[in-house]
Protein backbone atom coordinates (compact mmCIF):
# COMPACT_ATOMS: atom_id res chain seq x y z
CA UNK A 1 0.00 0.00 0.00
CA UNK A 2 1.48 3.57 -1.11
CA UNK A 3 2.44 6.09 1.57
CA UNK A 4 2.03 9.44 2.40
CA UNK A 5 5.38 10.81 4.41
CA UNK A 6 4.68 13.92 5.95
CA UNK A 7 8.29 15.48 6.62
CA UNK A 8 9.24 18.34 8.76
CA UNK A 9 12.39 20.70 7.96
CA UNK A 10 15.43 19.79 10.11
CA UNK A 11 17.34 22.50 12.07
CA UNK A 12 17.40 25.96 10.46
CA UNK A 13 20.02 29.26 10.33
CA UNK A 14 18.26 31.56 12.77
CA UNK A 15 18.70 35.00 11.33
CA UNK A 16 16.43 37.30 13.52
CA UNK A 17 17.02 40.33 10.81
CA UNK A 18 15.52 37.60 8.23
CA UNK A 19 12.02 36.78 7.75
CA UNK A 20 10.83 33.52 9.10
CA UNK A 21 9.84 32.28 6.17
CA UNK A 22 13.36 33.27 4.15
CA UNK A 23 15.20 30.91 6.83
CA UNK A 24 17.35 28.31 5.45
CA UNK A 25 18.85 24.88 6.90
CA UNK A 26 21.79 24.99 8.77
CA UNK A 27 24.56 23.27 8.73
CA UNK A 28 23.41 20.02 10.54
CA UNK A 29 20.17 20.32 8.86
CA UNK A 30 21.41 20.49 5.17
CA UNK A 31 23.31 16.99 6.44
CA UNK A 32 20.28 15.44 8.45
CA UNK A 33 18.46 16.32 4.98
CA UNK A 34 20.62 14.63 2.79
CA UNK A 35 21.26 11.30 5.09
CA UNK A 36 17.58 11.22 5.27
CA UNK A 37 17.07 11.36 1.31
CA UNK A 38 19.28 7.96 1.09
CA UNK A 39 16.98 6.16 4.01
CA UNK A 40 14.96 3.17 2.40
CA UNK A 41 11.60 4.86 3.53
CA UNK A 42 11.92 6.89 0.82
CA UNK A 43 12.32 4.52 -1.78
CA UNK A 44 9.38 4.24 -3.55
CA UNK A 45 8.76 7.96 -3.43
CA UNK A 46 7.50 9.46 -6.85
CA UNK A 47 6.18 13.01 -5.88
CA UNK A 48 7.66 15.56 -3.38
CA UNK A 49 5.27 18.29 -2.59
CA UNK A 50 6.91 21.52 -0.49
CA UNK A 51 5.93 24.42 1.59
CA UNK A 52 7.30 27.49 -0.28
CA UNK A 53 9.25 28.29 2.75
CA UNK A 54 13.03 28.14 2.43
CA UNK A 55 14.00 25.86 4.81
CA UNK A 56 11.09 23.25 3.86
CA UNK A 57 12.26 24.11 -0.13
CA UNK A 58 15.77 23.08 1.13
CA UNK A 59 14.35 19.73 3.04
CA UNK A 60 12.34 18.51 -0.44
CA UNK A 61 15.48 19.77 -2.73
CA UNK A 62 18.00 17.36 -1.05
CA UNK A 63 14.96 14.53 -1.35
CA UNK A 64 15.16 15.48 -5.09
CA UNK A 65 18.32 14.94 -5.76
CA UNK A 66 18.56 11.78 -4.50
CA UNK A 67 15.72 10.97 -5.85
CA UNK A 68 15.51 12.21 -9.32
CA UNK A 69 12.02 13.46 -8.33
CA UNK A 70 10.85 17.15 -9.17
CA UNK A 71 10.04 19.20 -6.02
CA UNK A 72 6.03 21.06 -6.81
CA UNK A 73 5.50 23.66 -4.03
CA UNK A 74 1.99 24.78 -2.71
CA UNK A 75 1.68 27.94 -0.53
CA UNK A 76 -0.96 26.11 1.92
CA UNK A 77 1.62 23.51 3.05
CA UNK A 78 3.45 26.61 5.38
CA UNK A 79 3.73 26.85 8.47
CA UNK A 80 1.21 28.53 10.49
CA UNK A 81 1.47 32.35 9.88
CA UNK A 82 3.23 33.79 12.95
CA UNK A 83 4.36 37.35 11.14
CA UNK A 84 2.35 39.58 13.45
CA UNK A 85 5.09 38.83 16.11
CA UNK A 86 8.21 38.22 14.00
CA UNK A 87 11.07 36.72 15.41
CA UNK A 88 10.67 35.51 19.19
CA UNK A 89 13.22 34.68 21.09
CA UNK A 90 13.16 30.51 21.68
CA UNK A 91 12.20 30.62 25.27
CA UNK A 92 9.49 33.11 23.96
CA UNK A 93 8.21 31.08 21.22
CA UNK A 94 7.81 27.81 23.26
CA UNK A 95 5.21 29.50 25.37
CA UNK A 96 3.42 30.93 22.49
CA UNK A 97 3.70 27.48 20.50
CA UNK A 98 1.94 26.24 23.75
CA UNK A 99 -0.62 29.01 23.35
CA UNK A 100 -1.32 28.33 20.28
CA UNK A 101 -1.93 24.48 20.75
CA UNK A 102 -3.78 25.33 24.00
CA UNK A 103 -6.30 27.56 22.49
CA UNK A 104 -6.76 26.62 19.12
CA UNK A 105 -9.56 28.65 18.59
CA UNK A 106 -8.05 32.17 19.81
CA UNK A 107 -5.34 33.68 18.18
CA UNK A 108 -2.36 34.15 19.74
CA UNK A 109 -1.17 38.51 19.52
CA UNK A 110 -2.11 38.04 15.40
CA UNK A 111 -0.80 34.10 14.45
CA UNK A 112 -3.10 32.40 12.13
CA UNK A 113 -5.34 30.16 14.49
CA UNK A 114 -4.68 26.35 15.05
CA UNK A 115 -8.13 25.93 13.67
CA UNK A 116 -7.51 27.97 10.77
CA UNK A 117 -3.88 26.41 9.92
CA UNK A 118 -5.46 22.55 10.32
CA UNK A 119 -8.00 23.75 7.96
CA UNK A 120 -5.80 25.03 5.38
CA UNK A 121 -2.94 21.88 5.71
CA UNK A 122 -5.82 19.52 5.70
CA UNK A 123 -7.18 21.00 2.42
CA UNK A 124 -3.85 21.24 0.82
CA UNK A 125 -3.03 17.67 1.71
CA UNK A 126 -6.59 16.36 0.31
CA UNK A 127 -6.13 18.06 -2.60
CA UNK A 128 -2.56 17.00 -3.08
CA UNK A 129 -3.41 13.38 -2.25
CA UNK A 130 -6.51 13.19 -4.82
CA UNK A 131 -4.41 14.28 -7.81
CA UNK A 132 -1.22 11.91 -6.62
CA UNK A 133 -0.67 8.82 -9.30
CA UNK A 134 1.16 5.47 -8.12
CA UNK A 135 3.85 5.34 -5.36
CA UNK A 136 4.47 7.31 -2.50
CA UNK A 137 4.41 10.74 -1.87
CA UNK A 138 6.37 12.66 0.22
CA UNK A 139 5.30 16.36 1.65
CA UNK A 140 7.76 18.53 3.13
CA UNK A 141 6.84 20.94 5.69
CA UNK A 142 6.69 22.18 9.20
CA UNK A 143 6.19 20.92 12.57
CA UNK A 144 3.24 22.87 13.60
CA UNK A 145 0.89 22.19 11.07
CA UNK A 146 2.41 18.56 10.63
CA UNK A 147 1.13 18.20 14.31
CA UNK A 148 -2.81 19.94 13.35
CA UNK A 149 -2.63 17.33 10.33
CA UNK A 150 -1.29 14.59 12.46
CA UNK A 151 -4.33 15.40 15.26
CA UNK A 152 -7.01 16.17 12.20
CA UNK A 153 -6.47 12.73 10.32
CA UNK A 154 -6.03 10.45 13.40
CA UNK A 155 -9.20 12.17 14.96
CA UNK A 156 -7.09 13.47 18.23
CA UNK A 157 -8.62 16.77 19.69
CA UNK A 158 -5.50 19.95 18.68
CA UNK A 159 -3.09 19.41 21.21
CA UNK A 160 0.99 19.98 21.81
CA UNK A 161 1.74 16.40 23.42
CA UNK A 162 1.34 15.24 19.57
CA UNK A 163 3.87 17.93 18.84
CA UNK A 164 7.41 16.88 17.28
CA UNK A 165 9.86 16.64 19.46
CA UNK A 166 12.34 18.63 17.49
CA UNK A 167 13.02 20.15 14.02
CA UNK A 168 13.37 16.84 11.57
CA UNK A 169 11.22 14.83 12.26
CA UNK A 170 8.62 12.19 10.04
CA UNK A 171 5.11 10.49 10.22
CA UNK A 172 3.65 8.06 7.67
CA UNK A 173 0.09 7.42 6.71
CA UNK A 174 -1.70 4.97 4.24
CA UNK A 175 -2.28 6.80 1.23
CA UNK A 176 -5.66 5.50 0.47
CA UNK A 177 -7.36 6.47 3.96
CA UNK A 178 -4.80 8.75 5.18
CA UNK A 179 -4.86 7.38 8.88
CA UNK A 180 -1.35 8.04 10.62
CA UNK A 181 0.41 4.74 11.22
CA UNK A 182 2.39 6.45 13.58
CA UNK A 183 3.58 9.14 15.14
CA UNK A 184 6.45 11.49 14.86
CA UNK A 185 9.84 9.57 14.55
CA UNK A 186 13.15 11.11 13.95
CA UNK A 187 14.86 11.60 10.10
CA UNK A 188 18.15 10.64 11.54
Amino acid sequence: MASLIFVSHPEVAVDAACPVTQWGLNETGHARARAFARSALLSDVTAIWSSEERKARDTAEHLAAYLDVPVQQDVCLGENDRTATGFLPPEVFERAADAFFANPETSFRGWERATDAQSRIVTAVRSIVAGHGRGDLAIVSHGAVGTLLYCALSRLPISRVHDQPGQGHYWSADLGNLVPRHPWRSIG
